[in-house]
């Protein structure tokens, strides 16, 4: 499969837009129109999870889902010389910030800043600072605080960076965000090859795009509730473990290039990921394992452990350079990612069995 003209459009379009957790709605907006032609139906809950609906009157419901939002700022603090200090939305990383430009989103629109930073010559090895998040600050070229609210900018205004997606030696994606609107653009996919190849399934399928996972995964508890679906695929990414500064001892062995990597964890329920298995060595696409302790972190525990629980299975996309502004992914992973849901789904049965015993 190739990416149609349209999907990268969209893709690039997606990953530019600014959607941190708690303010999806600009993103959610994008997604939903793009994935309106592959659905029967459209829905949001109120926090702002969308989800499209094939077969909306089935009573057996499938999910397949990945989560919308991604890492931030928030202004926390104003000194009375006009710099901004800040905290965290989600994971955000200290460590990249000094020199970073960031679009601060105020009252009266975007206003532009940059992480300031001591000058080299002013360090010395012995007092060498490290970025920490009580001295990383924003500096908008204000001399006051008066001055700073008279650009429409207070207290708990969301703050993101502005690196745009573009492509790499055409093998890879990059850029912020593909942590987990690739996932997005991925499930929405899937319901395009479902609608464009007519395939009829014998279920309800919820494509589901959730917010708040950054914080918690608590887009996904909420929407796990309101559809209670029977099964559910989620996807996200995973760290690419072949680059510089990280232990595969600990990390496990996953690289970009390699395919979709297939989880096991307590949370992965065993009979769809070996149906997971079955479909990507039937239809010869390359995969990797990787294994979770306690937790998976991503929205397949919010899943899985909602109500009386959920039949739930992962799928990762292998990334490099998570929570940074420069993620990488591999198209080629990205294609198989989609070509195995895609297919798992034809593999999909009401009658399927969904206990251990």
């Amino acid at each position: 499969m190739k990416f149609t003209s349209e999907a990268l459009q969209f893709l690039e379009k997606y990953i530019n837009n600014a959607s941190p957790t708690g303010f999806e709605q600009n993103g959610q907006k994008l997604w939903s129109d793009y994935i309106r032609p592959f659905v029967d139906k459209i829905e949001t809950d109120p926090y702002g999870t969308c989800y499209g609906i094939i077969n909306p009157e089935a009573d057996f419901k499938v999910v397949i889902e990945a989560h919308a939002d991604e890492i931030s700022w928030y202004v926390n603090y104003i000194t009375s010389d006009g710099l901004i200090y800040v905290i965290r939305n989600g994971g955000s990383d200290q460590t990249i910030a000094p020199s970073k430009v960031v679009n601060i989103h105020g009252e009266k629109g975007i206003v532009k800043g940059v992480f300031g930073w001591p000058a080299i010559h002013t360090r010395t090895d012995k007092n060498e600072p490290k970025p920490k998040i009580e001295n990383i600050f924003i500096d908008c070229g204000a001399k006051s605080k008066e001055e700073v609210e008279q650009l429409g900018i207070h207290v708990g205004c969301m703050i993101t960076y502005p690196d745009e997606f573009f492509e790499l030696n055409n093998r890879y994606f990059v850029g912020r965000a593909l942590d987990n609107r690739m996932g997005g653009f991925m499930i929405a996919e899937v319901a395009r090859m479902l609608k464009e190849n007519g395939k009829a399934l014998p279920f309800g399928l919820y494509i589901t795009n959730s917010v708040q996972e950054e914080i918690g995964l608590r887009g996904a508890e909420m929407i796990a509730a309101r559809i209670n679906p029977d099964i559910a695929i989620v996807t996200d990414v995973t760290h690419d473990t072949t680059t510089p500064m990280i232990e595969k001892k600990k990390e496990g062995e996953q690289k970009c290039g390699d395919g979709p990597v297939i989880f096991y964890a307590p949370s992965v329920h065993h009979n769809i990921r070996n149906l997971i298995l079955d479909t990507a060595k039937e239809n010869n696409i390359p995969f990797q394992r990787a294994a979770a302790s306690r937790s998976s972190g991503t929205d397949t525990d919010a899943f899985a452990y909602s109500g009386s629980g959920i039949p739930s299975a992962l799928i990762s996309l292998p990334l490099r350079y998570m929570h940074t502004t420069v993620e990488m992914v591999e198209k080629d992973d990205v294609q198989n990612v989609i070509k195995l849901i895609y297919e798992s789904l034809l593999k999909i049965t009401p009658e399927m069995k969904l206990t251990y015993l």
